[in-house]
């Protein structure tokens, strides 16, 4: 799966504060992600993240 730096991550699982979209700010064997909600960042590893992801939208 292709994920790149600006994408914005719609996943399967929501952040405790309600929020299901997350802005990728590092790729990698591990990728940051930034909460839209909250601001929360989070570094999670990509094997755990690919399969809960719904939907990549990218930026223009």
């Amino acid at each position: 799966m292709e994920i790149r730096v600006g994408d914005v991550l719609t996943c399967r699982k929501k952040h405790p504060c309600g929020s299901d979209r997350f802005e990728v700010l590092r790729t990698g064997m591990d990728l940051r992600i930034k909460c839209l909600g909250c601001g929360h960042e989070i570094l999670t590893p990509r094997a755990r993240l690919e399969p809960r992801i719904r939907k990549i939208d990218r930026p223009q």
